[in-house]
């Protein structure tokens, strides 16, 4: 298993390898296509109780760190 941060995971035997909460079963996209939905932050807790606020904002920061790469134009 791999550690992203302190809350965000990835396991290859879990969830086809992609990155969850704290090696539960709640992929980082789950949370944010709730997100996507138009669901805010307490909504998404009342819809996951299991989850954290902090784990709403690791999502947030893995989603933001993977797309936050240069583009090289040729």
């Amino acid at each position: 298993m791999t550690y992203l941060s302190d809350r965000i995971t990835i396991d290859p035997e879990q969830c086809g390898g992609r990155p969850c909460v704290r090696g539960m079963r709640i992929c980082v996209t789950d949370v944010l296509d709730l997100y996507s939905a138009g669901l805010n932050a307490n909504q998404i807790l009342e819809e996951m109780p299991h989850l954290e606020d902090a784990d709403l904002k690791a999502c947030l920061q893995y989603a933001s760190k993977r797309i936050d790469h240069p583009v090289l134009a040729a």
